[in-house]
């Protein structure tokens, strides 16, 4: 992995600015820049939908985007629905599951992101549904329990950067149905779906090098075909009648309206840069980070890492506080000295209160960053004092 090469690919770094708030959202290289504004400049026009050279290019260009994203996870294309974000992909299945099974347990987690959490949580209430919620230990590991019929779980936890192990989970909880928000693994660990057998899989483009507005929604392809859709319109229909719709099949069905076709290129692009550095070299680059930033952490007087110890058991992100000083504060001084983190309760407010937290500072690391900008943010750190 060439450091110096990947850093040359992202013009944002021009800036001087240590960038360690990756896990809220990541830079772009040139390439997936360059690729979006291609499209818009020579090929853009609408998909599915016109039988001129233009709309044929964009067709070809935003289904080979399906394909490309597909095999990087190791899913087949029919099974990957394009959603604006994550978020969005949550609540889509979280829906449409209702809508298919309904009376159902939902079980989620106190680690969760509030996208994995709040849309489970209202549609219990809405419909009355058991909603259950697992509890963490003082490592920051899941205390799984197998007491439901849909579990919502994190992959990886964007503040404490635990890695749940969804494989050994699905094992456990068999023919029921488990859904994984992919969000903060995907950018930084080799995700395989079917080795994992997972039912459904969400994750987000702009974390992982992509642009904002595409998210991506896998789900197993028995699954999907049995699924109803959660909205309703153009482009996801086969027939429409005076008194009936017939539906188009999946993944259509589920991708109702004009999709984000740019973004998706962006996002394939994106992935083609990651597979042409190898996820097992990112996952390798971030473990350095981790352990560098871990040990001269512990210079920093007054200073409380959460998660777990393990820098194997974990993401490349850093939730920490340092007694006396509000987290805000913290990133607000970091910032002065041009490192940006972030601060505050991250979208995980059950987690911070089962941890008896106002908040925290994230620092979160990716492939363009260094040691050397490690030196300097706990060089900095060690000036609160001052």
């Amino acid at each position: 992995m060439d450091l110096n090469k990947i850093r040359n690919d992202f013009p944002f770094l021009k800036r001087g600015i240590i960038y360690f708030d990756n896990a809220a959202s990541s830079q772009k290289p040139r390439q997936v820049i360059d690729a979006i504004k291609e499209f818009y400049e020579m090929h853009y026009a609408n998909v599915h939908r016109g039988i001129h050279k233009l709309s044929e290019e964009a067709t070809d260009a935003y289904e080979k985007a399906r394909e490309n994203i597909a095999r990087f996870i190791n899913a087949q294309p029919d099974e990957i629905v394009f959603t604006k974000n994550s978020t969005e992909a949550l609540n889509l299945i979280a829906y449409s599951i209702f809508k298919t099974f309904p009376e159902s347990t939902i079980v989620s987690t106190v680690m969760e992101h509030h996208s994995n959490f709040v849309p489970w949580q209202q549609l219990c209430k809405e419909h009355g549904w058991p909603f259950e919620v697992l509890k963490i230990n003082r490592e920051g590991k899941l205390l799984f329990e197998n007491i439901g019929d849909v579990f919502a779980i994190t992959h990886a936890s964007n503040v404490l950067g635990t890695i749940n192990d969804l494989k050994a989970i699905k094992e456990i909880i068999g023919d029921k149905i488990l859904v994984g928000d992919g969000s903060q693994a995907v950018p930084h660990l080799k995700v395989d779906v079917k080795k994992m057998d997972i039912d459904v899989y969400a994750f987000t483009g702009h974390k992982m090098l992509g642009p904002t507005g595409i998210g991506v929604l896998y789900v197993k392809s028995d699954l999907l075909k049995r699924l109803k859709p959660f909205l309703y319109g153009g482009d996801m229909i086969a027939r429409v009648y005076i008194d009936k719709t017939i539906f188009a099949e999946p993944p259509a069905r589920f991708e109702a309206g004009t999709p984000m076709i740019a973004q998706a290129i962006g996002l394939s692009k994106a992935v083609d840069y990651l597979k042409s550095i190898g996820m097992d070299n990112v996952r390798k680059h971030e473990i350095g980070l981790l352990n560098y930033a871990m040990k001269r952490m512990e210079e920093v007087k007054e200073l409380e890492i959460i998660g777990p110890d393990d820098v194997n058991e974990r993401t490349g992100l850093i939730a920490f506080n340092i007694n006396g000083f509000h987290p805000h504060d913290i990133a607000s001084f970091l910032d002065k000295h041009n490192i940006a983190v972030r601060s505050g309760m991250h979208c995980a407010h059950p987690l911070h209160d089962f941890l008896g937290l106002k908040g925290s500072v994230r620092a979160s690391f990716y492939i363009y960053n260094t040691k050397e900008e490690i030196d300097r943010f706990t060089e900095a750190l060690q000036k609160l004092d001052v």
